[in-house]
């Protein structure tokens, strides 16, 4: 069994959905033992390592908290870890311990060019809680390969190399109105109403879109509830309306549009960043580095999700994201990961670290 196989398993078998402790003990545990590298875990949780010396920096970076496991993913105080047809199955394994730990074990046998920086964050899960302190913490890479997944996106089995990704804006319109017995509507101001108005003005919105080396990247914006009404004989004097918004490097839809209707108040509840890579040099040599190691013809792709990338290229780290995971995998009840891919990906960093 392959070291990158078995630290998998082995960090694929920890709960780390409520609590990333134990596997953060873990990751920092092998790093102590299997490196000389000088490791921290800084007050948020998250495992931090450096090696080699150099003016420029790139980070293997990853995530070691997981979502909630389904009952099956589970056993007792363990996760499940199973492999069938060379595939490893469990909660983590795509998403994404797998890639994490292809990245623990290059890191240790990498003979880099440049300081090599280890770092596994928390709360990834949660919006990046542990990129977000790390950053506010001085963590500053020139480059980062962020070990999301980024396999089979120009073909299947191929692991590809994502120069962008989008964002997510999750926003509330909050409609005010004036209640009043719905035997007389005109006495109040209906608030559902003002809401369909607002909605309207949602709908024409044009999607924000933009080009990353070469490669078209559009966002969508949709409304996806809406929550307003107490009573049936009730003219409704409040209404909720959500808004899922997935923005691209540079381009926002102009939601501020809707605040034209009448008691429309436009609020953002959550701004996960995109990502675009601002080096098409850096993002040759990742590719390059892909195609060597594997008989696929990997591509500059575009990813639909937002990752640790986003904050870190907002914070000035030049970004690409390459790993495991597949389209689909990520937050099953199946979830699994291709025991080649993922000894293709520690080969993949492996090269990486020594080519940057």
């Amino acid at each position: 069994m392959s070291d990158t196989l078995a630290l998998t398993r082995r960090l694929v078998s920890i709960p780390s959905h409520d609590d990333e402790t134990a596997a953060g003990d873990a990751v920092e545990s092998w790093l102590r033992a299997e490196t000389d590298a000088a490791v921290r875990r800084d007050d948020a949780g998250n495992v931090i390592a450096r090696r080699g010396e150099g003016d420029r920096s790139l980070a293997l970076v990853g995530h070691h908290d997981v979502v909630a496991p389904a009952a099956e993913q589970t056993a007792g105080d363990e996760y499940v870890v199973a492999e069938r047809r060379d595939r490893l199955h469990g909660r983590g394994t795509a998403d994404m311990k797998g890639s994490l730990a292809a990245a623990m074990v290059a890191f240790r046998d990498a003979d880099p060019t440049e300081e090599l920086v280890f770092a596994s964050f928390v709360g990834e899960e949660q919006g990046g809680v542990g990129a977000r302190a790390a950053i506010d913490e001085g963590f500053a890479p020139n480059y980062a390969v962020v070990g999301e997944g980024s396999t089979g996106y120009s073909a299947p089995g191929v692991t590809d190399v994502a120069v962008a990704h989008k964002g997510r804006r999750g926003s509330t319109l909050h409609v005010a109105g004036e209640s009043a017995h719905a035997s007389e509507p005109d006495a109040g101001e209906n608030a559902v109403y003002r809401a369909c108005d607002a909605v309207d003005v949602v709908r024409d919105l044009d999607a924000p879109a933009t080009t990353v080396l070469g490669h078209e990247v559009r966002g969508s914006v949709a409304v996806t509830e809406i929550d307003g009404g107490s009573a049936w004989n009730v003219i409704p004097d409040a209404c909720t309306v959500t808004v899922d918004e997935r923005t691209v490097p540079g381009d926002r839809a102009a939601l501020d549009r809707a605040e034209a209707v009448d008691g429309v108040a436009w609020t953002v509840d959550q701004d996960l960043p995109p990502m675009a890579c601002d080096d098409e040099a850096f993002a040759e040599t990742v590719l390059d580095a892909a195609q060597e190691v594997q008989d696929g013809d990997p591509r500059h792709v575009a990813k639909p999700h937002a990752t640790d990338a986003g904050w870190l290229a907002a914070a000035g780290t030049t970004c690409v994201v390459c790993g495991a995971a597949e389209p689909g995998e990520a937050h099953t009840a199946e979830e699994s990961a291709s025991i080649d891919v993922l000894e293709r990906c520690e080969r993949l960093y492996r090269r990486i670290a020594e080519s940057v």
